[in-house]
């Protein structure tokens, strides 16, 4: 596995949007993923960094969603 990728669940903590926004943003092209089914993988240096409290982890603002590539339209 190259580094960097990581699992929807992951990458969905990371992002601070539910599962099924990364599945979203994979389809549409906005993160790039390796692998199919449960053993996809997401590029976390793709995905929006969301904004937690420093102490107790606690969701504050989740990424912003990326930008769709050129030409591609949204879901």
């Amino acid at each position: 596995m190259p580094p960097g990728y990581v699992s929807a669940s992951d990458a969905a903590y990371y992002a601070g949007v539910p599962v099924g926004t990364i599945w979203r943003w994979a389809s549409e092209g906005r993160i790039s993923k390796i692998g199919r089914g449960k053993q996809a993988r997401y590029l976390v240096f793709d995905l929006p960094k969301a904004r937690r409290d420093e102490y107790t982890r606690e969701l504050l603002e989740p990424g912003k969603a990326p930008p769709l590539p050129a030409g591609a339209h949204a879901a």
